[in-house]
């Protein structure tokens, strides 16, 4: 999936490898993308110790970085062209920054300087944090979904200037702000910066989450939520519990019982109840693996597949392994 002509990542390619355009004939790359790609190939590395990972890996972060970083408001486009050339929004119709890509292209920056901690990298991987840290997330303690190139958030309106709760491109996602919460952390631990400013801003947004996307009867974090002005209140405008959002639900509720296991939310109850309704409603237990979605809510996921372009073994994976890891050093 490497371009060796321009460099970067391909988004899609055919069985064979052939270059596989969109539906207007396009060939675009995404920072999402390529991220995933720095991520697995520093990932491999580290257990195969294969230094064509590794020297793919750092060619990647280097076209990456000088083509999508933004020098003037921090953080990476979105949305390039094949040879790396940012996307203008007019052009492709999505703001041009997002926390998605934002938030694995920290994830990915961690794990690639496990294995290189190189300054350029240390440096981008610190402004990135501080970017989803203080002005993604912020005093307001969720992400905002996405974003103009200063950072202004997008903000979805009807055709009388009201704000369309729940839009696609403007709402409140629980699971992204549960796993950022790990993520961050991660990032300031590799580092070796003071953790407290991090630790702060994730415990918020983990309870933020618990406020007002959690099941407190079943268990569950809702798919996501529009707040309301004065973001005293939220109107839950996905109310079905994807297989993604639960994973990171799991892991960051555990860790931060562990972190925190005085504290008035109890995550650790929240851990065992959030563990009940996966077992109960999330993995089949007959053909193994997970449902799409919580059978609870949505009975259609008995039927449909397990996996495809946008589910894998990624989130519920990673957050397993994480939890056996960490129940097992409590033992």
């Amino acid at each position: 999936m490497w371009d060796h002509e321009m460099g970067g990542f391909y988004w899609l390619v055919e069985r064979d490898g052939t270059v596989k355009p969109d539906t207007s004939g396009n060939i675009y790359k995404f920072a999402y993308g390529n991220a995933f790609g720095i991520y697995g190939l520093a990932a491999y590395y580290e257990v195969s110790e294969d230094p064509e990972a590794l020297e793919l890996a750092q060619q990647a972060f280097l076209w990456f970085d000088d083509h999508a970083h933004d020098p003037a408001y921090g953080g990476y486009f979105q949305n390039l062209r094949r040879d790396g050339t940012p996307v203008p929004m007019d052009e492709i119709g999505i703001p041009p920054k997002d926390q998605n890509s934002s938030i694995h292209i920290l994830e990915a920056f961690t794990e690639l300087y496990h294995v290189w901690p190189d300054e350029r990298l240390g440096d981008r991987l610190e402004e990135m944090l501080v970017v989803i840290r203080d002005t993604i997330a912020g005093e307001k303690n969720h992400l905002t979904l996405f974003s103009y190139e200063n950072w202004e958030p997008f903000v979805a309106l009807d055709e009388n200037g009201a704000r369309i709760l729940g839009h696609p491109r403007d709402h409140v996602s629980f699971g992204h702000d549960v796993e950022t919460a790990f993520l961050m952390l991660e990032a300031a631990e590799v580092l070796g910066i003071d953790t407290q400013p991090t630790l702060k801003r994730g415990k918020a947004m983990v309870d933020l989450a618990l406020e007002w996307g959690w099941d407190s009867e079943k268990g569950g974090f809702y798919d996501g939520g529009a707040y309301t002005v004065d973001s005293t209140a939220i109107i839950v405008t996905g109310p079905g519990k994807i297989w993604w959002t639960q994973s990171e639900g799991l892991n960051a509720l555990l860790l931060f019982g562990d972190l925190y296991p005085d504290d008035p939310n109890d995550y650790h109850a929240q851990f065992l109840k959030q563990w009940s309704y996966i077992d109960e409603h999330m993995i089949d237990h007959e053909w193994g693996g997970w449902y799409v979605h919580g059978v609870d809510l949505e009975p259609e996921s008995l039927e449909s597949d397990k996996a495809g372009q946008w589910k894998s073994a990624y989130h519920n994976g990673r957050a397993l392994l994480n939890c056996v890891e960490r129940l097992r050093l409590n033992e």
